[in-house]
């Protein structure tokens, strides 16, 4: 058998790509960019995973495979700005991976190396439209810090990280103080101590081996060079705070130290949109939020989501609890629902489920929208995307189409009254 060099593999595998058979969805009313208005009747033209051409009128080879959408709402794949996917299954101690609590991990806390690719809630979150996530750790050994995050794509197999090392996380807040030493003023002075060291480091410590200068450190070197990439403003620091007071010490942190910020939580965010929009600063909500469950929460509001919208703050969605990991697709989707009903445009929400979480975590070059040259991230809806009676009909990744297969479907398949007569027992049907 003739061996074959390297070189001749990488071209014949060049060349299977740029021939690789070309997708077209066809018939489809197309958000191309969320925010704007559809195009209807629209041809989209996939090859290679990306985005060729889209509009009313594209002109199709004989060899394209066409997907008829026939005039269903056609939308980028949702992303969920905050999830533990990957990171949590059932709750117990040996499938929950997304904090630590004693050693000397803070900031260097980096969630990319516990994800687990045959998680059964990927397939559940695919299904119901979620096709890129953010995914990040609840605490580390060394408050406020929580760690890195990930961004997923939510493909099948083993292939589902999208970027690594994606944002720094932090917790400010009440029911976090006392990690602190008991006050959430300890947690802004640590935070900020934090940041000054990883600034003096970066500026100050020798290239060709990170030893620490001559200074008395909080933090020791793995800890200083996770954070570097936050103080040189290369990712931003997404910091959990839901009180007014706290988003206000958010916004002049950015000031300080030149920083990019996501304030993650924001209940009372609505009290101050005016200097979150001057500031480009970005918000993650949850949208179901009313009624404080802290009292730092005592300003809760159902139309927070739109009165942040309408002072210019890019919005998304992410809701807490149970849902950071089960049904993070569903869950999303009926929350910009309830924003909708409270005040959010249609076109906006949509937005705050696509393009906006795109752009606020670095991705929108290649994903968030359908124009040419962006990853083929789309989703064929048998109705109203926002209402949670709506399915997907059909979940495209990367040019690819998914299986729409859950644990949740086989179950019902297997227990459902059609198989009465099936003479053979569940378990070995």
């Amino acid at each position: 058998m003739k061996k074959f060099s390297i070189a001749l593999i990488i071209l014949l595998f060049l060349g299977s790509l740029s021939n690789a058979q070309p997708l077209a969805i066809v018939h489809a009313k197309a958000y191309v960019v969320p925010g704007s208005p559809p195009i209807e009747d629209a041809t989209i033209l996939i090859q290679n995973g990306r985005i060729v051409e889209v509009g009313a009128h594209v002109v199709l080879a004989a060899d394209v495979r066409v997907v008829d959408a026939k005039g269903k709402i056609v939308t980028p794949g949702l992303m969920n700005s905050g999830t533990e996917l990957g990171l949590a299954e059932s709750g117990s101690d040996d499938t929950t991976d997304h904090a630590v609590t004693a050693g000397p991990l803070g900031p260097a806390f980096d969630v990319q190396y516990a994800l687990n690719p045959n998680s059964t809630l990927f397939p559940l979150a695919r299904s119901d439209g979620l096709t890129r996530a953010v995914t990040f750790p609840s605490s580390s050994a060394i408050p406020p810090f929580a760690g890195l995050a990930a961004i997923l794509r939510l493909s099948e197999g083993d292939d589902i990280v999208d970027r690594t090392q994606s944002a720094m996380f932090a917790t400010i807040g009440g029911m976090a103080s006392s990690r602190a030493g008991g006050s959430r003023s300890g947690q802004w002075i640590l935070l900020r101590e934090a940041l000054n060291e990883a600034q003096h480091y970066a500026e100050t410590a020798k290239e060709e081996n990170k030893t620490l200068p001559e200074r008395d450190y909080l933090l020791n070197r793995i800890n200083l060079l996770a954070l570097l990439p936050v103080a040189q403003g290369k990712i931003p620091l997404a910091i959990t705070a839901q009180r007014v007071s706290d988003i206000r010490q958010a916004i002049k942190l950015a000031d300080d130290f030149q920083l990019k910020i996501v304030v993650f939580g924001a209940d009372e965010a609505w009290q101050i949109a005016a200097a979150l929009a001057e500031h480009n600063i970005p918000v993650v909500l949850n949208p179901f939020d009313s009624t404080p469950a802290t009292f730092d929460q005592i300003g809760a509001r159902l139309d927070n989501a739109a009165i942040l919208q309408r002072a210019g703050v890019k919005i998304s969605f992410s809701v807490p609890g149970v849902h950071l990991s089960h049904n993070a697709g569903s869950v999303i989707r009926e929350g910009a629902g309830i924003a909708v009903a409270n005040g959010l445009p249609w076109d906006q929400a949509l937005r705050a489920l696509t393009l906006t979480p795109a752009e606020t975590w670095g991705i929108a070059d290649h994903y968030g929208s359908l124009e040419p040259g962006k990853d083929a991230d789309l989703v064929i809806w048998n109705g109203d995307p926002l209402e949670p009676i709506t399915a997907a009909e059909a979940v495209f990744i990367q040019g690819k189409q998914v299986s729409l297969k859950t644990r949740q479907s086989e179950l019902q398949e297997r227990y459902s009254p059609r198989q009465k007569n099936n003479p053979w027992p569940p378990q070995y049907r």
